[in-house]
């Protein structure tokens, strides 16, 4: 039997581009040799497509460019060299685009012109989940409680007396916490709306929620899902910035991750099943990470959904599922199997 052909889409235009790379980084690794041929597609920052050698430096310099094709006949990439266009055939894509036009359901639409099966969520559970505010009406009408929210449109200049502090300020379709600040009063509410509109017009003020930040891993299957252990976040300080310190391969300069989480059982379970009824609520498919806060009553509040979540080697959903039993390697297959399961859309 033929190796599967797997697009492995990396790089991108979000802030997040590192983080990407690195994700690649560690799929290759993990990725079975005797099980699948990968094709390696890295978006530069400014958007360029390369068909490249994988996730190794120079692949800016060194790819061929290349885009996917949206017309179903061709079934994967257009790829020019020296004014000709060859064309490279795919059986399906993994994306391992964080954050926007690759989380947010832009890349997912691309796919689904092209018909090549792809891993991870669809075009509409991509883009509710990215967007907090639909996520947590959506969270809120399945009965998972949320933080008290405002919304900031990108003309809106609301008076910061009507807010309560302390609060947290964020883009409402951005991830790894860029952007994000804490706000403690109402003086500080106009810079830190600045901040988060660096990379989002629109704004969500949070009433700040005390109680412990979680997470759990979740992974579909044919006959259900399947959840992974669930971590707490140790913080010694401040808050939780995920992917902004200047070395993250060994560590959080403030927070460490406890896998599995030290909670009570009976809040174990809570976090397991709500994260899967925030799942099926959100329409997800493949992978998603769900970030809770658990408080100190036992009673847990939505953080967000990440339907692409980071794969590195300190990533948070490779750790939750290999304490389950499962390593990457072993995610990859399944996801794998379920997209071409679901053949071409």
């Amino acid at each position: 039997m033929p190796n599967v052909r797997i697009g492995v889409v990396f790089g991108g235009c979000s802030e997040e581009h590192p983080v990407s790379v690195k994700s690649a980084v560690e799929v290759a690794r993990s990725l079975d040799p005797e099980k699948y041929d990968p094709v390696w597609i890295g978006i530069t920052r400014a958007g360029r497509w390369r068909l490249c050698e994988g996730p190794r430096p120079g692949w800016e310099r060194d790819g061929r460019p290349a885009v996917l094709s949206p017309d179903r006949s061709v079934g994967g990439l257009l790829v020019r060299d020296e004014g000709r266009c060859e064309t490279v055939g795919l059986d399906v894509v993994l994306p391992l685009l964080h954050g926007r036009w690759g989380e947010d359901g832009a890349v997912q639409g691309l796919l689904e012109l092209s018909g090549i099966p792809y891993v991870g969520c669809d075009v509409q559970a991509s883009a509710v989940c990215m967007d907090k505010s639909l996520a947590y009406v959506v969270a809120r009408s399945a009965g998972v409680a949320t933080p008290t929210y405002w919304t900031i449109g990108a003309h809106d200049n609301p008076a910061p007396e009507r807010f309560t502090y302390p609060a947290f300020v964020k883009p409402a379709r951005s991830g790894s916490s860029f952007g994000v600040s804490k706000v403690t009063r109402a003086a500080e509410l106009a810079d830190a709306v600045r901040a988060a509109r660096e990379y989002d017009a629109k704004v969500l003020v949070e009433e700040a929620v005390v109680g412990s930040e979680v997470g759990c891993a979740i992974l579909s299957e044919r006959f259900g899902l399947v959840a992974g252990e669930v971590d707490r976040v140790d913080l010694s300080h401040g808050f939780f910035r995920i992917h902004q310190e200047d070395d993250p391969e060994h560590g959080s300069e403030n927070a460490t991750f406890v896998v599995p989480a030290d909670i009570p059982a009976a809040s174990r379970l809570l976090v397991q099943e709500t994260a899967k009824t925030l799942y099926r609520a959100l329409g997800c498919r493949g992978l998603a990470r769900v970030d809770l806060f658990l408080k100190e009553d036992g009673t847990v509040v939505l953080n967000e959904v990440n339907t692409l979540p980071g794969l590195t080697s300190y990533s948070r959903y490779p750790r939750m599922m290999a304490a389950a039993g499962l390593p990457l390697s072993e995610v990859l297959d399944r996801l794998v199997a379920q997209a071409l399961r679901g053949g071409a859309r």
